[in-house]
């Protein structure tokens, strides 16, 4: 039990160091700052629209999908990211390398990752208030955002490990990046989801984005915009379970295909990935 809480700590400390070191690089701060402000941008010129057959704003409407949309992409693609990368720079070999390292490596991450996600949230809700009305922010909508962004992590991050461990390089995240670009075009983050076609609602509704887009909806706006959605209602118990789902998926499979990642670790495999990489680089 000393060495969990040992290996706990150790994790804790690991995910803030790193996540406080995000804000001292520039590639990091561009990674907080450029999705902001394109959201914002788009959110401006929406203003004028309006959800069909309703006089809400779609900017309005499109907000709390957005940040659905930024754990979703926390959780699947940095953590998927993460992985890939510091396999191959050999951070998960020095990790695997020491007692329990694999498992305080993961709390970190999860500490940087979901830090690093709520922190882009709060990045496009400060200005998205300015231009947008008709948001709740009463008690009961941050209790919803709580738990919805709680399970979205639970949901997403197994996963994203789980994608981080099946590809071979950080070149090869366009795998990863294509598909979810096309979840988020049919899962109502930017437009409702009961204007598609009948089969796209269905496709749309097997993945986490949705039901995450749906769910920070249901926190921050009236009961009456609940119209425009799928079913004509928030369906918390099916956020739930949906989100529930995946989580159980991800925390049952991802620690089998960890594991196998780590046992194929060595010194000889990322050396031979380094000299890939260099072969890959201009001369």
């Amino acid at each position: 039990m000393s060495a969990l809480v040992t290996t706990a700590r150790a994790g804790l400390d690991r995910g803030r160091i790193e996540l406080k070191q995000t804000f001292t690089t520039a590639q990091d701060l561009w990674a907080y700052l450029f999705p902001a402000v394109i959201l914002t941008v788009v959110m401006v010129f929406m203003r004028g629209a309006t959800v069909p057959g309703m006089a809400f704003s779609l900017s309005s409407r499109t907000l709390p999908g957005v940040l659905g949309m930024n754990i979703a992409f926390g959780g699947l693609v940095n953590v998927a990211q993460a992985l890939t990368t510091e396999r191959e720079d050999g951070t998960l070999l020095r990790a695997k390398a020491i007692p329990n390292g694999m498992l305080g490596y993961l709390i970190g991450k999860i500490i940087q990752v979901s830090g690093m996600s709520l922190i882009g949230c709060v990045l496009v809700l400060i200005p998205g208030v300015f231009v947008t009305d008709g948001l709740d922010f009463g008690v009961g909508a941050w209790l919803t955002l709580a738990w919805v962004i709680v399970l979205g992590f639970l949901g997403t991050m197994p996963i994203g490990a789980i994608l981080g461990s099946l590809i071979s390089s950080p070149r090869a995240m366009g795998i990863v990046m294509l598909p979810i670009m096309g979840l988020v075009a049919i899962s109502g983050i930017f437009y409702p989801g009961s204007a598609l076609p009948g089969w796209l609602q269905v496709i749309g509704q097997f993945f986490p984005i949705y039901w995450l887009g749906l769910g920070m909806r249901s926190a921050l706006l009236p009961d009456a915009a609940a119209a425009a959605e799928i079913g004509h209602s928030w369906r918390h118990l099916e956020t739930v379970a949906a989100l529930g789902a995946w989580a159980v998926l991800g925390l049952v499979v991802a620690p089998i295909v960890l594991r196998k990642m780590a046992r194929r670790e060595s010194g000889s495999a990322v050396a031979a990935r380094r000299e890939k990489a260099l072969q890959r680089m201009p001369r």
